[in-house]
């Protein structure tokens, strides 16, 4: 067989780890395997690279991808899901293994469905997709998050200073939760739980009156500004990706300002964005990309198109696309209630 493989959207830590075992995993099978470079953008314009053991033999421990990415929606019009069909065809792919996050899964979901054999393989910093219980490239930026936030925290305590750290997390606060829990940070903010300026600004000056004079905020990019902060806010026009989603800033800086303003205390904002993403990942997210990699391979010998390789468990199974894009996995309410017990005392 002839297999496709490219990463879409934003890089993540794994993901050279999760090209390697396809490509080692193919070759159990004598199959040929090709790269399309930058995404689906690789398909659109039939860019190729062939895949070989000598290239991907070394980069298990490499960040990034060897692919590269882009955020390129294939199926956003008729005409570009056409010339999908055509090159594949042109290319003569008997599958086209994708490897992403809820927008790349979900192009490969309606390609499927429009005749393109594909079968997809779960990554994304967010840990936001259904029917897998991690993504590889989370357990990478937690550690990476986690390290900063302990290293804010010896300023934060140095200098009797308040420092907030914004992570990412669009819809899902994955990062931002476990970041918090496992840095110790007094107060965590995610997109799934609304919170009252007035909260956290009381919490501070409590641990303020029993003789702690510094503090560590931990909040996700995508938190929801109280309304009548948002409706105070001047209007603005958010750049936009290909998947019509706004590019998210802004959150930390806010909350440093109504902190220090509201609580008396010097407060400083990180935004840690991008920095997560680089550099090499995690044993565990090598183990886990490494296993979804192989998984997928077999799912297309076995013929399961349109299907996902996922952790269940500790068992890597495969489900159907639809039921890992069709609806986000956020953080369920009861959890961030009890994570609340270590940061709200």
């Amino acid at each position: 067989m002839k297999l496709g493989v490219l990463t879409g959207g934003g890089d993540c830590p794994g993901l050279n780890p999760a090209i390697r075992a396809i490509v080692m995993r193919a070759l159990d099978y004598g199959d040929d395997v090709i790269g399309l470079r930058q995404g689906w953008k690789g398909l659109l314009d039939a860019d190729t690279t062939p895949l070989t053991i000598e290239m991907v033999e070394p980069i298990i421990n490499q960040g990034g991808t060897i692919l590269e990415s882009s955020r390129t929606n294939p199926a956003d019009d008729e005409g570009r899901v056409k010339q999908c069909l055509k090159n594949a065809e042109d290319l003569r792919l008997d599958a086209l293994i994708a490897l992403g996050g809820e927008d790349t899964l979900g192009a490969a979901h309606k390609l499927a469905e429009r005749g393109l054999p594909c079968v997809g393989v779960p990554k994304t910093m967010d840990n936001d997709l259904s029917a897998t219980d991690y993504t590889f490239g989370f357990d990478s930026a937690v550690a990476v998050a986690t390290d900063a936030a302990d290293r804010l925290k010896d300023t934060a305590r140095s200098h009797r200073r308040v420092m907030v750290l914004e992570v990412m997390g669009r819809h899902a606060g994955w990062v931002a939760l476990h970041t918090g829990v496992a840095a110790g940070a007094d107060w965590i903010l995610i997109p799934e739980a609304p919170f009252e300026l007035s909260e956290i600004v009381d919490h501070l000056k409590k641990l303020q009156k029993r003789g702690k004079h510094w503090g560590l905020v931990v909040a996700s990019e995508g938190v929801k500004l109280p309304k009548p902060a948002a409706a105070a806010a001047p209007a603005t026009k958010h750049d936009r990706d290909d998947f019509q989603h706004d590019l998210l800033k802004g959150v930390g800086q806010y909350l440093a300002a109504q902190i220090k303003d509201h609580a008396d205390i010097d407060t400083r904002q990180v935004v840690l964005g991008h920095v997560v993403r680089g550099g090499p990942p995690t044993p565990f997210d090598r183990w886990l990309a490494t296993r979804t990699g192989i998984k997928a391979v077999e799912l297309v010998h076995e013929g399961r198109f349109d299907h996902m390789a996922a952790l269940q468990g500790n068992q890597i199974v495969g489900v159907p696309l639809k039921a890992a894009v069709g609806e986000l996995k956020t953080v369920p309410l009861a959890l961030y209630e009890e994570a609340k017990t270590l940061f709200s005392r």
